[in-house]
C-alpha cells in the first residue's frame, strides 16, 4: 500500500523513487537497442548484405515514413481514448513490444536476398511498432508527474539510460559481429547470419527491459474516462494550430533527428571508407557517440540551473557544431587522417553538444502537453506524443534518404575495396556538413521557444487549481 502522498503530490507533483527513475529509463534504453541499430546500420545491411542499390534503400526509407505520417496519429488518438487493463500507456510497452522484437529479427533476416517487397514489408512492420511502444512511451513520461524539477531528473534518467543503449549498439555490434562472422574479416561483417544473431540478442534484451519499465510506471496524471471519450485524430491538426510552442518543439525534433540520423547512417561508410579503419575503430567511433552521456546527462539539472533551457540549448549546439568542423578538417588533411585519436577527439566533442541538446529537448514534450492542456482543458498526451512522432520521423526520414541520395549522387561502389575521391567527399559531407548546416537550423529554431520554468510551473498550478475546483 503505497504512503499518504504530500499536499503537493496529491496535486500531481509528484516525486519518484530511484528504481522508478531507473524503470522509467529502462524503456528508453530498450527502445534504443533498437532505434539505435537501424539507424547506424540498416542502411549498410541493405546496401552491403542484403543487396539493395543505395537509392532505392533511399526511397523505401522515405515511403515508410510516410506510411508513418499516417499511422502515427491513429495510436495517438487511439491511446489517448483508450484505457486497457494494464494501463493507459505502459500496457502498450508489452503489447507492441513483442511484435517490434520479431520484425526488428526480420529486418536483418537474409531469407529473401535482394526481394524489395519483403524489405518494404519487414521494415514497414517494424516502424509501425516502433510507434506503437514509442507514443504511449512518450505520453507515459507526462502522466508519471506535473513537477517540471522531476520531469528534469526523470529526462536525465531517461537519455542516460538511451546513451547506454547507443554504447551498446555503436560499440557493441561491431564486436559482436566479429564474434559470429566465420570469415573474421576486419571490416563491418557482410554475414547475413551474423547480422542475425546479433539483432536476436539485442532485441530479446529489449523486451526484458520494456517488461521492467511497465513493472516501475504508475500512471498518476492523466484524464478520466469521461474526458477520453472526446478525443479524437483531428485533434492532432487542432493541438498544432494553437499550440505554439508545440510547433516550434516539432520543428525542433525534425532538424535534431535528421541531423542525428544522418551521422549516425554515415559513420560506418566514414570509418570503412575514409579512413580505412576495422572494427576496432568503428566499434570506439560508434560508441563515442553515446560516451559523453555518462559525464554530461547527470548535470543536466545543474547546467540549466546555471545557465537557463536556452543558454544549455546554444552552448551544446555550437559544441557539436565545433566537433563536426574538426572531423571535416582532419578528414581533409592526409597527414592528420591517419591519426584516429584526433579523429576520436572530435567525434567525442561533437557527441557532448549532440547527446545533451537532443538529450534535454525530450523534457520539453510534458511542457506543452501541459500548455495544451492549459489552453483548452485536454491533457491529450498520446496526441502531442504522436504529432512529435511524425516530427522526428521526418527527421529520421531525411537521415535515411539523404545518405542513399548522397552516395548515389557521389557514385559510391559496395563492391570496390576503396572508393573515389568524389566518393569520400560526399560521405565526408554526410558526416559533418550536412549535420552542421542543420544544427544552426536548429538553434534558430530553439530560439522561439517561449516557455520558461517559471512559466510551465504557474501553468501547472493553475491547471491544478481548476481541478481542486471542479
Amino acid at each position: 500500500m503505497e504512503k499518504t502522498l504530500t499536499q503537493a503530490q496529491s496535486k500531481g507533483f509528484y516525486k519518484l523513487n530511484w528504481l522508478q527513475r531507473i524503470g522509467f529509463g529502462s524503456g528508453d534504453l530498450a527502445q534504443n537497442l533498437i532505434y539505435q541499430t537501424i539507424s547506424m546500420y540498416l542502411l549498410f545491411f541493405y546496401t552491403n548484405v542484403y543487396g539493395l542499390a543505395p537509392e532505392v534503400a533511399a526511397v523505401m526509407f522515405l515511403i515508410v515514413r510516410i506510411v508513418d505520417v499516417i499511422w502515427d496519429p491513429l495510436v495517438g488518438a487511439f491511446v489517448d481514448k483508450h484505457n486497457p487493463r494494464l494501463g493507459k500507456y505502459r500496457a502498450y510497452l508489452i503489447l507492441g513490444g513483442i511484435p517490434l522484437t520479431a520484425f526488428a529479427l526480420l529486418c536483418f533476416w537474409n531469407g529473401f536476398t535482394g526481394s524489395l517487397l519483403y524489405a518494404y514489408v519487414t521494415y514497414v512492420g517494424l516502424s509501425m511498432c516502433y510507434t506503437l511502444v514509442n507514443v504511449p512511451y512518450g505520453a507515459l513520461n507526462a502522466s508519471l508527474t506535473r513537477d517540471t524539477g522531476e520531469i528534469t531528473i526523470l529526462t536525465s534518467v531517461r537519455m542516460f539510460m538511451a546513451n547506454v543503449g547507443g554504447l551498446a549498439v555503436g560499440m557493441g555490434i561491431p564486436y559482436v559481429l566479429k564474434y559470429f562472422d566465420p570469415t573474421e574479416t576486419e571490416d563491418l561483417s557482410t554475414s547475413d547470419s551474423a547480422w542475425l544473431v546479433t539483432m536476436a540478442i539485442y532485441g530479446v534484451a529489449g523486451l526484458a527491459l520494456l517488461i521492467f519499465c511497465f513493472s516501475q510506471c504508475r500512471e498518476r496524471v492523466v484524464m478520466d474516462t469521461r474526458e477520453t471519450e472526446n478525443v479524437k485524430v483531428s485533434d492532432l491538426w487542432l493541438e498544432f494550430v494553437h499550440n505554439r510552442p508545440l510547433r516550434v518543439l516539432a520543428y525542433f525534433f525534425i532538424t535534431a533527428f535528421a541531423m542525428m540520423a544522418i551521422g549516425n547512417a554515415a559513420g560506418a561508410y566514414y570509418i570503412n571508407y575514409n579512413l580505412h579503419g576495422n572494427a576496432d575503430n568503428l566499434s570506439i567511433f560508434m560508441g563515442l557517440g553515446s560516451i559523453p552521456a555518462f559525464i554530461f546527462m547527470p548535470m543536466i539539472p545543474a547546467i540549466k540551473k546555471l545557465v537557463g533551457k536556452k543558454g544549455m540549448f546554444y552552448i551544446f549546439l555550437v559544441t557539436a557544431i565545433v566537433g563536426m568542423a574538426m572531423l571535416y578538417a582532419i578528414s581533409m588533411i592526409d597527414a592528420l587522417k591517419t591519426q584516429m585519436w584526433l579523429v576520436y577527439v572530435a567525434q567525442f566533442i561533437k557527441s557532448t553538444g549532440v547527446i545533451v541538446a537532443t538529450g534535454y529537448m525530450w523534457a520539453l514534450v510534458p511542457e506543452v502537453i501541459s500548455y495544451g492542456e492549459y489552453t483548452h482543458g485536454k491533457r491529450i498526451s498520446g496526441i502531442v506524443n504522436a504529432l512529435t512522432g511524425i516530427f522526428y520521423k521526418a527527421g529520421m526520414a531525411l537521415g535515411g534518404v539523404v545518405p542513399g541520395l548522397v552516395l548515389a549522387y557521389v557514385g559510391f561502389n559496395k563492391d570496390a575495396a576503396s572508393q573515389s575521391a568524389f566518393a569520400q567527399q560526399g560521405i565526408l559531407w554526410l558526416v559533418s556538413v550536412i549535420p552542421a548546416i542543420l544544427l544552426v537550423l536548429a538553434m534558430y529554431i530553439i530560439s522561439r521557444y517561449e516557455l520558461d520554468d517559471d512559466r510551465i510551473d504557474k501553468i501547472n498550478s493553475e491547471i491544478e487549481q481548476r481541478h481542486k475546483s471542479a
